[in-house]
């Protein structure tokens, strides 16, 4: 009877009410305990990130820790499905690592927005240089197929253009 009672305790209470069982069992305390909390796979459909993300973002620090269930596994909170739905949103809008960190760290003592918005600006300006640089690379692409002539590899503009010093790209 103990180890019934052991294996329902692993189990969530939603679970246990679909088993097949005609007693009516006592929900176990550490169920009630832990009925808030996700585990990582759980936690990971409900920010839309995968697994090995959640764990490399506890790895780099941006996300605490989590309890363990007695079986081990990783135990997750709401506040933590929401923090790590926050650094999904700052990666997906191009912030560093270390710029979510600092974003974090921000948001976590209330800072200002004017803190914040110093930060958003120096991203702002570095997109704008990496969009600046990547309509210079689109010129000198487009340039380079203009000038192919589509004859045999050895008279190809656009492999000489490669091979040439980085200062001397366009024909």
């Amino acid at each position: 009877m103990k180890l019934a009672v052991r294996a329902i305790e692993f189990l969530s209470w939603r679970d246990h009410a679909r088993a097949c069982s005609h007693y009516r069992v006592k929900r176990p305390e550490h169920a009630m305990a832990t009925a808030a909390l996700l585990p990582i796979g759980a936690l990971a459909k409900r920010a839309g990130v995968p697994v090995e993300t959640i764990r490399y973002y506890e790895r780099e620090g941006l996300l605490r820790k989590p309890e363990r269930s007695r079986a081990g596994y990783r135990l997750y909170s709401a506040g933590d499905a929401e923090r790590l739905r926050f650094i999904r949103r700052a990666r997906d809008l191009g912030f560093s690592l270390e710029e979510v960190r600092q974003l974090l760290g921000l948001a976590d003592r209330t800072a200002s927005c004017d803190d914040v918005r110093t930060l958003a600006c120096a991203h702002l300006s570095d997109v704008r240089a990496k969009l600046a640089d990547l309509r210079r690379m689109e010129r000198t692409l487009t340039d380079l197929v203009k000038a192919c002539a589509r004859g045999p590899a050895p008279d190809c503009l656009l492999l000489q253009a490669l091979a040439r010093p980085n200062d001397q790209h366009c024909p």
